[in-house]
């Protein structure tokens, strides 16, 4: 690494260790601004949508990078005192069948209600529609990157 990426990554780690909640949500806003921006243009768009994409900033902020913060203080809490990689998948696991579905299923309630301005009644319908395809793609997304924990 370079000296000056070096220094950058060290100020964030303090960060990290002095104001861990305030660096994870500034974090979280960052990397949904990116992973946003980057779904644009693979889109195809032609001009970015800059609303769109400060309100997913928002959503990453507010609520992503917290509840990160938060599920995992709990999940240090519930498996205390335990390492290893058979911790690490049921850490996983307990993730994937708690906090994932209530995540998509609050992202996609957001985007709608928030991002695209639907109304209720559209955005409900949906929900209810694509929400067990999504849950079912993460689950399986999450599945195949986890299967060499076993």
């Amino acid at each position: 690494m370079s000296d000056i990426t070096q220094e950058a990554w060290r100020k964030y780690l303090i960060q990290l260790q002095v104001h861990p909640l305030r660096t994870k949500a500034i974090t979280a806003g960052c990397l949904a601004g990116c992973s946003d921006l980057i779904a644009q243009k693979i889109s195809g768009v032609k001009r970015i949508q800059l609303r769109r994409l400060l309100l997913i900033m928002l959503y990453g902020f507010a609520y992503s990078g917290p509840f990160g913060h938060f599920l995992h203080k709990v999940m240090d809490i519930i498996f205390r005192g335990k390492k290893g990689s058979k911790t690490v998948a049921k850490k996983v696991l307990l993730e994937q069948m708690t906090s994932s579905p209530w995540n998509n299923f609050f992202f996609m309630m957001y985007y709608g209600l928030v991002v695209e301005g639907r109304p209720w009644g559209l955005v409900r319908s949906k929900v209810r529609k694509d929400y067990p395809s999504v849950q079912l793609t993460a689950w399986r997304v999450y599945g195949n990157r986890y299967s060499n924990l076993r």
